[in-house]
């Protein structure tokens, strides 16, 4: 069934993100790395780094360490990424990790002048969690429009657990009923 990669931009220990990113990875009961962006180094990318990148892409693609996390996105069979809610999108440790992982010539390529996805993953799985409402997710679609557009992702599925933190909230209902559409979805004879 293949290795699966774990992408964790959680940063609070007690992660409710990260509580319904395991019943998803435990949902595919196979092993998986862990990529947890909060102790990792993806710096943000300035222009000394780009420039970096780009002259190593011409000599080292295959064998700089600078393009580790690009090859490892690029060869996983299954990515679950898992990122908080926040102002509208995700944190901004997942933006920096997305620049380095988006190398062409690893995760994707371009043909006449169409980027075309050299990622060997099937899927991906995007879980999210919010203190209020998520009434416009750039997070999930900037994530699902890389994968399938940019990557080669065919499907993209995303859950989420939102109004976590408004007052009256059952945060243990909301969290149960996230989890249990998980089950629903990805490993229905564990309900």
């Amino acid at each position: 069934m293949g290795n699966v990669l774990f992408v964790n931009a959680c940063v609070r220990p007690d992660s409710r993100t990260r509580i319904l990113a395991q019943e998803v990875l435990d949902c595919l009961d196979r092993p998986y790395t862990e990529v947890e962006l909060n102790r990792e180094q993806f710096p943000a990318m300035d222009r000394e780094a780009l420039e970096l990148r780009e002259n190593l892409r011409e000599t080292e693609l295959r064998t700089h360490p600078r393009f580790a996390p690009a090859w490892q996105f690029a060869r996983a069979e299954t990515i679950v990424v898992a990122a908080p809610f926040w102002d509208l999108s995700f944190p901004g440790l997942l933006k920096n990790y997305i620049e380095y992982i988006n190398v062409s010539d690893i995760t994707f390529t371009y043909v006449k002048d169409q980027p075309v996805g050299l990622c060997h993953a099937k899927r991906l799985y995007y879980v999210t969690t919010a203190g209020g409402p998520i009434f416009a997710d750039f997070g999930f679609s900037y994530m699902e429009a890389l994968a399938k557009s940019f990557y080669g992702i065919p499907e993209v599925v995303g859950f989420a657990a939102q109004g976590l933190d408004l007052e009256g909230s059952d945060v243990n209902a909301i969290l149960s009923d996230a989890k249990e559409k998980i089950r629903k979805a990805l490993c229905p004879g564990k309900i």
